[in-house]
């Protein structure tokens, strides 16, 4: 199953280079990284806020992720049945990564395409998303799924 947001900031023609890593390395997840580019076109905020949150990941869940908060992810059908997902905003990120990672899932990351939208353009994130995920982060590690 591929996890894309509607708006189009991601390249669905990146699929493929999902879909081929996957069968390339017989991986689980794939995750595709904005932050593979040297500077994806993305809000100061955004950026910092993702690194932030990737960062936190990586220290409680012993990962080497460069964009957890991607919202273009391949995870195999039987391996997400498996998960009970509770979100149902942009906390979905965190809570799945968690879990996956939680599993002991190895989530390997693929380059992708990336134009962000500016707040005027409807971005809807903001700070409260920002807490819910270190929330969720938290939470997670200490009480598990």
């Amino acid at each position: 199953m591929i996890v894309q947001d509607a708006d189009l900031e991601y390249d669905p023609r990146d699929y493929v280079r999902l879909l081929e890593a996957a069968q390339q390395h017989d991986a689980d997840a794939v995750y595709g990284t904005r932050f593979a580019a040297p500077r994806p076109q993305m809000a100061y905020a955004n950026r910092v806020g993702n690194r932030l949150l990737t960062w936190l990941t990586n220290c409680l869940y012993g990962s080497t992720l460069s964009d957890m908060e991607t919202c273009y992810k391949l995870i195999r059908w039987n391996v997400l049945a498996d998960l009970t997902i509770e979100s149902n905003r942009f906390d979905v990120e965190p809570e799945l990564t968690a879990k996956l990672l939680l599993r002991g899932t190895h989530i390997l990351e693929v380059p992708i395409s990336y134009v962000g939208r500016t707040h005027s353009e409807g971005k809807k994130i903001s700070w409260v998303d920002f807490v819910s995920a270190v929330w969720i982060l938290g939470r997670l590690r200490v009480w598990g799924a």
